[in-house]
């Protein structure tokens, strides 16, 4: 099986085109192939491009559990790097197709790609979030014997913000695990915990769902940047701070999200069959 490995702030994914693998890749396989010991190790995998009748491409996105995830900024990134790479397309932007919606991408002549994420919404239906239909903002939830103030937000993918005053890997590992699989949350969530800097910039840890600790998210930087600035804490262009890297958010009046990040390239090969065998 070839794949093509990138990342984005440390987020790595394996991109695995299906035209080239000839059939769909069972549960097991995928938790192989991700696996950091017994496969190539990877965040993820996106599949594709893939026919779509909404869109140009169509992507898949594969967490490491198996599970599907409706949307990743980090893997659209790197999808639409590579996309670029193997001459799909070139500077002007193109559009894909995902569990979570379309989005508009374009590569940079500077190397940075940017994604035209989708509107945030609050909305606990959209999101979904159990109990009577509101905007999810400043809730408590008691995690380990603590109460938390979280906002819930969807775009296109559900998330979970915390603000704190003070952030720590240990914090995200340590709640994160909890706060995913919380009752009020019927299918999962990410979990962000958020720190503000100033009117422009943030700082958070996040807890993937499906993945698990992460260095980089660009859904969770969007959701975070979303969370401040409907909050009040922040302007409208915020640049995002995680432990694998920096991307900025800008927020659009009805909240949606165009988010601007690199993607390196670290190469590709192939998955032996013999990875396979019991």
């Amino acid at each position: 099986m070839r794949f093509y490995k990138y990342h984005g702030l440390g987020n790595d994914y394996l991109v695995m085109n299906p035209a080239e693998i000839g059939r769909e890749l069972t549960l097991d396989e995928i938790r192989l192939i991700c696996h950091r010991h017994y496969g190539m190790g990877s965040d993820g995998i996106l599949w594709g491009p893939s026919a779509s009748d909404k869109a140009p491409f169509k992507l898949r996105i594969f967490n490491p559990d198996g599970s599907e995830a409706e949307k990743s900024g980090n893997g659209l990134r790197i999808f639409s790097r590579y996309l670029y790479d193997h001459g799909f397309v070139r500077h002007a932007p193109f559009q894909i197709e995902t569990l979570g919606g379309i989005v508009t991408s374009r590569i940079h002549s500077n190397g940075m790609v940017d994604v035209q994420m989708g509107k945030v919404s609050f909305d606990s239906r959209a999101i979904p979030v159990l109990g009577p239909p509101r905007q999810v903002l400043n809730e408590k939830i008691a995690v380990m014997g603590r109460e938390l103030t979280f906002c819930a937000v969807t775009i296109g993918n559900p998330h979970c913000v915390l603000p704190m005053d003070e952030l720590s890997e240990e914090l995200a590992r340590t709640f994160g695990p909890h706060l995913e699989v919380d009752a009020r949350f019927p299918n999962r969530t990410n979990v962000q915990f958020l720190k503000v800097l100033d009117r422009r910039t943030i700082q958070i840890e996040i807890w993937e769902r499906g993945a698990g600790y992460t260095l980089a998210s660009g859904s969770s930087a969007s959701a975070a940047a979303a969370v401040a600035h409907r909050l009040g804490f922040c302007d409208a262009k915020i640049t995002v701070h995680m432990p694998g890297g920096e991307l900025v958010i800008t927020i659009s009046d009805d909240y949606s999200i165009d988010m601007t990040g690199p993607v390196i390239r670290i190469g590709a090969g192939i998955i032996d069959d013999e990875a396979f065998s019991k």
